[in-house]
């Protein structure tokens, strides 16, 4: 065979073999970052650590670019959670809805998720897509164990969302004024919230309680110099 002839034959093989080797690595990847974000978003700590013996990305995103943590935070699967953290997974990764694990941990009240985000150097100024810290809609929702333990850090307790309400506006409004917005009312007051700072209209957290007959925040608001 002549010198030209082998040569050809060397890059023809060579062309072959590189064409049936890449298109069959990118689904193997695929798979394997698909494995793991169904393990994670059900909870299989077993499979999950399996899968990230074997190389799974753990970084991987689904259609909604939620991550493997993203989906064990929604679920509140803790120990899942905890171990891709533990290998590195990222608490402020955020997805198409700007949710982040750190975020949505709170805005969930899943407070072992966000002390362990916490742990992870969770970034205390991201924000949803509606403007707010983690605090804000942990207020919002009643999360009170959540609350305390994000006002143990240095968020900002007068943030304003996009709707411009901070995390007491949000208590006071999205609140039922019960117990457990009655105590997150005094834990943001203990903690440095405004008690007058008021909403794009000029209402205060003070005009909020009184116009919804919240007797015990309208009372923990004036006992703070609310107006």
């Amino acid at each position: 065979m002549a010198p030209g002839a082998t040569l050809l034959s060397r890059r023809r093989l060579l062309t072959g073999a590189v064409a049936g080797v890449l298109p069959l690595r990118a689904p193997a990847q695929s798979d394997a970052a698909d494995a793991l974000l169904r393990a994670a978003a059900r909870g299989d700590l077993s499979l999950v650590g399996q899968l990230l013996a074997r190389g799974a990305p753990l970084e991987a995103r689904d259609a909604q670019e939620r991550s493997p943590l993203l989906l064990a935070t929604a679920a509140n699967h803790v120990a899942v959670a905890q171990l891709l953290i533990d290998r590195g997974a990222s608490v402020n990764a955020q997805d198409q809805q700007q949710d982040s694990a750190f975020l949505l941990a709170g805005a969930r009240g899943f407070t072992a998720i966000v002390r362990a985000a916490l742990a992870a150097g969770a970034d205390l100024k991201s924000t949803n897509r509606y403007g707010g810290t983690a605090l804000i809609p942990a207020c919002h929702y009643g999360h009170v164990e959540t609350v305390r333990l994000l006002l143990t850090t240095a968020i900002d307790v007068n943030h304003v969302n996009r709707l411009g309400w901070t995390a007491l506006l949000e208590a006071v409004i999205l609140g039922d004024g019960g117990p457990a917005h009655t105590e997150i009312v005094r834990l943001l007051l203990a903690h440095g919230a405004l008690p007058s700072l008021a909403d794009r209209e000029g209402v205060t957290p003070l005009q909020h309680a009184l116009q919804r007959q919240q007797v015990r925040v309208a009372h923990l608001l004036r006992s703070a110099g609310a107006r």
